[in-house]
């Protein structure tokens, strides 16, 4: 019985050992996909395709010099959507309310953890080319 209390205290301890806390980089990474994912599927939808139509294109690269100004003009595009309509919809909303949250996660709490390899900010208008391990993967 002793023996089988030293397993399962070491089980739980490797497994809370192998945790690690998320660090301000990764949580802006994710928040990244999270949002790419959104804007994806919404344009899957015919109510919300007609909304995303008036908006401009928005490739996040967190490692773009851009990025801040990118999100933040699409938040005055998402405050100033021409019908009402758009501005009501749940979904808009939620998008609108992640791409703040975003940017307020980056402007306020991880702006000297970024690091910027690049300012082209036309990039950030184009679809970023298919990333070549999902080719050998398939």
């Amino acid at each position: 019985m002793d023996f089988l209390r030293k397993i399962v205290l070491l089980s739980t301890l490797l497994i809370i050992a192998d945790c690690a806390p998320p660090t301000c980089y990764s949580a802006v990474l994710r928040q990244s996909e999270r949002i790419t994912e959104l804007m994806g599927r919404l344009d899957t939808f015919s109510v919300t395709k007609r909304c995303l139509a008036n908006l401009p294109k928005l490739y996040i690269n967190v490692h773009n010099s851009c990025v801040m100004t990118k999100l933040r003009d699409h938040l005055y595009s998402l405050d100033n959507l021409l019908t009402p309509q758009c501005k009501e919809l749940k979904r808009i909303a939620l998008l609108k309310l992640r791409i703040k949250r975003f940017y307020n996660l980056i402007s306020r709490f991880c702006y000297r953890d970024l690091v910027f390899f690049t300012d082209d900010c036309a990039d950030l208008e184009r679809p970023p080319p298919p990333d070549p391990q999902e080719d050998l993967s398939q």
